[in-house]
């Protein structure tokens, strides 16, 4: 069985009219002057390739460096803008000192190296920072001048980190979106950089972020921890006015195009070509940009290791090596150049033959035909980066080869690996297992090469370029639709009051820490004074009335303060419910006798070793409180704990869930969407549901109330309520009116 890649029509998603802006550090034309004209020569990357059809229907801009024009005379600027307009492109020019500091000199000498882990790399006097925020400035003022109400932005990778922040002081309204082509590293490594906050700032001005897999998203997320004390909710950060949205989005190949390229005839020719100059021998490929990031050195290392160990494999291999220029006016690029070829002389020199010579090494480009042609020769590919973002290649000799043959061999460290779990993957530090790989590709079974092949392809030719800008543009639609939806709007406690009395039954759902009572720093102190006491009892005896209160708190507390008032309590969330005062308390599923047994030791150890943090233990949940301890600090261990705990429960009937400077261990199934679930079905006549809370457990329970139901967030800004209420002050104040407009003759304030 073979897989052909789907035939897509590449459609934005985004809304009728709305343009796409594209922003990049270079566009997908590249413009030159020869011969004294001004000439244009298309791009043929995957950027170039994904976007074009997007930038193209939407009618939108392309935002971007044009190439070095510094020594263009004035007349070719005018001709370059004109052009380009036609095409929709806006060119950000550039002098000679600005790409020399922005682009070589801070961008690839210092954010290159360390996002890739290569950190004595990084320049010890690290110079053009200054030049790197000037020029985001002037894409942010590009884009803003080519900006219209309804237009979508999405800027591209590490270069112009800083525009999002930027853009978002210059169009605070508009749909914003980022995505990072290269690894983000983890946050020992980024917390090097000296530039390391004004970094993160700048990306969170975005409303969507992306990045090629978890691992870079996970690292983001650390090290927005641990520099600024923001912490993540799995897939947003939400921020004082507006959250943002985090995906992971694998980017692809344009597959359709090079598997078309491999039935081409001439292709096809090509690929006989080489493997009748190979002469029979088995045609291992590495295909690179020049650049230390992609393990040449120690790929040629571990094949003249296996050549030394199997000297008869010397008139049995040809290792091409393509290695594309790359940076080439960088002086470590131009070293490292040399040792590249010095060991590729060595190699040959000490390994030749009088038939053949072992290795093949081109220092040139090739193009599209050349490049599918080599894919298509190949018996083995060779992708062995020391770190990668994501690494296309790998993807597009997959895409190359409809014949499902061949075999893939591929660093752990590439992105791409999360996706391509057939290859043969390898450590790419370790020569011995390179060359074991490249013997056990060599020796596999033809049979066992085309299953492989065929998984292979199956993933890349489903999950092309297209599908990735698509999947991107439909999550960044999706966050315009929630960054424009209404806020909760800011009541005063007499209007939201009004609007909630209609005449019908009133069912009040309550939350009590930091709703009825301010959060205190430990759970004892937040004991309610007699004045709120005072207000609940007249409120809950008032007819037409059913005041719940869904607390965390545990049964005996609950008992302790509320158990003679005529309401109904929900304990632990709603794992316990007492329905009349002094009445039976009845559990909402069985709680297994040790069902915390595994959860202690590690809540112990984590309260031992955080200053300020505690325990507490109720009948069907455990509760860590750090809202004592050191905020930057307990929020870390916060994050590490609640990440412990849920690799450790996964297969336990208990869930892990967040409160305010709380993390709370309780039975699945429990938790107040089950109490507005079962406050809703028992609701027998028209009501008026009112639930107030202000933090995350509360809003299961919005989520869970029907629409037309008033849910009020106190202090937060919330995703599930309509309405919002400052402080406990004013959710007291409202329960005050609410008296009142039952019995006008009561105007006690509260």
């Amino acid at each position: 069985m073979s897989f052909e890649a789907p035939s897509r029509s590449a459609r934005p998603v985004i809304a009728a009219k709305a343009r796409l802006l594209i922003v990049s550090n270079r566009l997908p034309v590249s413009a030159l002057v020869e011969e004294g004209r001004l000439q244009f020569v298309d791009a043929t990357g995957g950027l170039a390739t994904g976007l074009r059809s997007w930038h193209l229907q939407s009618h939108g801009l392309w935002i971007g460096w044009p190439g070095e024009l510094s020594r263009v005379n004035a007349s070719h600027r005018e001709e370059l803008r004109e052009k380009l307009a036609q095409r929709g492109v806006v060119p950000v020019l550039l002098s000679s000192e600005e790409v020399e500091r922005f682009y070589d000199g801070f961008s690839n000498r210092v954010l290159w190296p360390l996002f890739h882990y290569q950190v004595d790399r990084v320049p010890v006097e690290s110079s053009g920072w200054d030049a790197y925020r000037q020029v985001n400035e002037k894409f942010a003022d590009a884009v803003a001048a080519s900006y219209e109400p309804g237009d979508a932005i999405w800027i591209h990778d590490y270069q112009l980190m800083l525009v999002p922040a930027m853009l978002r002081e210059r169009l605070p309204d508009a749909r914003i979106g980022f995505f990072l082509h290269i690894p983000f590293p983890s946050s020992e490594v980024f917390r090097v950089l000296p530039w390391r906050t004004q970094i993160l700032r700048g990306l969170l001005g975005a409303d969507l972020l992306g990045f090629h897999t978890f691992a870079y998203l996970r690292h983001f997320v650390t090290s927005l921890l641990h520099l600024e004390g923001i912490e993540a909710q799995v897939d947003r950060i939400d921020l004082d006015d507006r959250s943002v949205r985090l995906g992971v989005f694998p980017m692809g190949v344009d597959s359709a195009s090079f598997n078309e390229l491999a039935h081409d005839p001439v292709v096809i020719a090509d690929a006989a070509a080489i493997r009748e100059d190979a002469g029979g021998r088995r045609i291992l490929l590495g295909i690179d940009r020049l650049d230390y990031t992609k393990g040449i050195p120690r790929r040629l290392r571990a094949i003249e290791q296996l050549l030394v160990r199997e000297p008869e494999l010397r008139d049995r291999l040809r290792y091409i090596q393509i290695a594309v220029p790359s940076r080439e006016n960088v002086d470590s690029y131009q070293v490292f150049r040399r040792q590249v070829e010095e060991a590729v002389g060595r190699i040959n020199g000490a390994s030749a033959t009088l038939r053949s010579t072992p290795i093949h090494y081109l220092h040139q480009t090739v193009s599209r035909r050349q490049l599918v042609a080599l894919y298509c020769a190949a018996d083995v590919m060779l992708v062995t980066p020391l770190r990668d973002g994501m690494n296309l290649v790998a993807k597009e000799f997959v895409a190359s080869r409809a014949d499902e043959d061949g075999v893939l061999v591929l660093s752990e460290f590439a992105g791409a690996v999360d996706e391509l779990g057939a290859a043969l993957v390898v450590n790419p530090y370790d020569n011995d297992a390179v060359g074991r790989a490249i013997k056990d590709a060599l020796a596999m079974e033809p049979s066992v090469r085309r299953a492989r092949m065929r998984n292979l392809r199956r993933r890349v030719l489903e999950h092309d370029v297209h599908r990735w800008a698509e999947t991107f543009l439909e999550q960044l639609g999706t966050t315009e639709v929630s960054a424009c939806a209404p806020a909760p709007v800011l009541r005063e406690p007499s209007e939201l009051a009004a609007m909630a009395l209609d005449g019908r039954r009133l069912i009040l759902l309550l939350d009590y820490d930091g709703t009825l009572v301010p959060l205190a720093s430990a759970p004892e102190l937040a004991v309610p004074d007699a004045q709120l006491l005072d207000l609940l009892a007249t409120l809950a005896a008032k007819p037409e009335t059913a005041l719940h209160i869904v607390s965390g708190r545990s049964r005996d507390i609950l008992d302790t303060w509320f158990g003679h008032l005529p309401l109904t309590l929900w304990a632990e969330h709603g794992s316990y419910h007492r329905a009349a005062p002094n009445g039976d308390w009845v559990s909402a599923l069985p709680v297994p006798a040790d069902c915390m047994r595994r959860v202690y030791p590690v809540l112990e150890q984590f309260t031992a070793n955080t200053p300020g943090s505690l325990i507490e233990k109720k009948s069907a949940s455990v509760a860590w409180h750090y809202r004592m301890a050191d905020a930057e600090f307990g929020a870390r261990q916060a994050h590490e704990l609640r990440m412990l705990l849920g690799d450790a429960l996964s297969n336990q009937p208990l869930e892990v869930v967040e409160g305010k400077k709380v993390i709370e261990v309780r039975l699945r199934g429990t938790g107040k969407a089950f109490v507005a679930h079962r406050v809703v079905t028992a609701v027998a006549e028209p009501s008026t549901i009112l639930a107030v809370g202000d933090d995350r457990t509360d809003e299961e329970m919005f989520a869970a109330l029907p629409n037309e139901a008033f849910k009020v967030a106190v202090g937060m800004r919330s995703s599930g309520a309509d309405h919002r209420l400052a402080d406990h002050r004013a959710v007291r104040a409202l329960l005050a009116h609410l008296v009142e407009e039952r019995d006008p003759r009561s105007h006690e304030t509260f």
